[in-house]
């Protein structure tokens, strides 16, 4: 079983014409379409990749915008979480260094040929392969900290996680406070956790908003992704980790909202949950994925926004 996060350049010209890329296959047909990008680097911002990774497969400088959606493919034992990122053109194109031939194409035609699950999402089609086919399911469902190092080298972890802005009718904001002996003890956190093999990040977040608050919630649009490296955090067995987190941060609403209770199993990484009004929030401990959802959402007038 492995984990991976990846980052796409969603480029449209005047025309609405989409810019892809196929491989070169010299007296065969060619390949499927792909939209520009890949797996991003150990530490690297996902916005950053997608601008790197579009220029290395198309030869054009882009400037990348905002997260149009986060995907998953599951296959083959492989599990990709993937952004999906709106991007420009700014630049002449300076060459092919990829082997991808990189070109122009009109929706209508990428769709009626063959093209990868993360064309599907760009262009808003129904695609099986995206968000939960499982070939088989293996024993692990989430990414585990490796158990060795590459000689030289500290261990490093990757995760990508999916959390929830979540408020009711009346504009209550509903958290969850990290367990002493996490990151983050003690600070009042976004409901959400690490996405499982198979699953789509809008469905860990629903599992991850019941499991943590005993909430049947309500997954809306992706506001914002952020990620973050902690070059000298501490593995589970308190061993040093080069660790590196993405998050998706979506936005979410609980129609027929209870009393916040935590309902996973006991010893995990939640201690309580708990509605607050908006002006409580300025006196309590937050934690950094709270304090990435103020850049993007005004939490003290969500409950207009749902």
């Amino acid at each position: 079983m492995q984990f991976r996060i990846a980052a796409y350049g969603e480029v449209r010209d005047e025309n609405g014409r989409v810019l892809l890329t196929r491989r070169k296959r010299a007296g065969r047909e060619a390949g499927p379409w792909h939209l520009p990008g890949g797996v991003i680097d150990h530490g690297e911002p996902p916005k950053r990749a997608a601008g790197r990774l579009v220029g290395e497969h198309t030869g054009y400088e882009v400037a990348v915008g905002l997260p149009l959606a986060a995907v998953a493919v599951a296959r083959r034992g492989v599990h990709t979480n993937a952004i999906v990122y709106a991007a420009e053109v700014s630049g002449a194109p300076a060459g092919d260094a990829s082997g991808d031939a990189a070109e122009w194409v009109d929706p209508a035609r990428a769709a009626a040929e063959p093209h990868s699950p993360f064309v599907s999402a760009a262009l808003g089609l129904a695609d099986d392969r995206l968000a939960g086919r499982v070939d088989k399911a293996p024993q692990e469902t989430r990414p585990v900290p490796p158990a060795k190092a590459k000689k030289g080298r500290r261990r490093r972890g990757q995760r990508f996680g999916a959390y929830g802005v979540v408020a009711d009718v009346e504009g209550r904001i509903l958290l969850a406070r990290i367990a002493e002996g996490y990151p983050g003890g003690g600070t009042w956190h976004l409901p959400g956790g690490g996405v499982d093999f198979g699953e789509s990040p809008e469905a860990a977040v629903a599992r991850e908003i019941y499991e943590e608050t005993g909430q049947e919630a309500l997954v809306g649009s992706l506001l914002n992704v952020t990620s973050f490296r902690h070059r000298r955090a501490i593995g589970p067995e308190g061993y040093p980790l080069d660790w590196h987190g993405v998050r998706a941060i979506y936005s979410a609403t609980v129609p027929d909202p209870s009393a916040a209770q935590v309902v996973e199993a006991a010893g995990g990484s939640t201690s309580e949950s708990r509605w607050w009004d908006a002006d409580a929030l300025d006196d309590l401990p937050l934690s950094a994925a709270v304090e990435d959802a103020l850049q993007v959402v005004d939490l003290k007038n969500l409950a207009a926004q749902a």
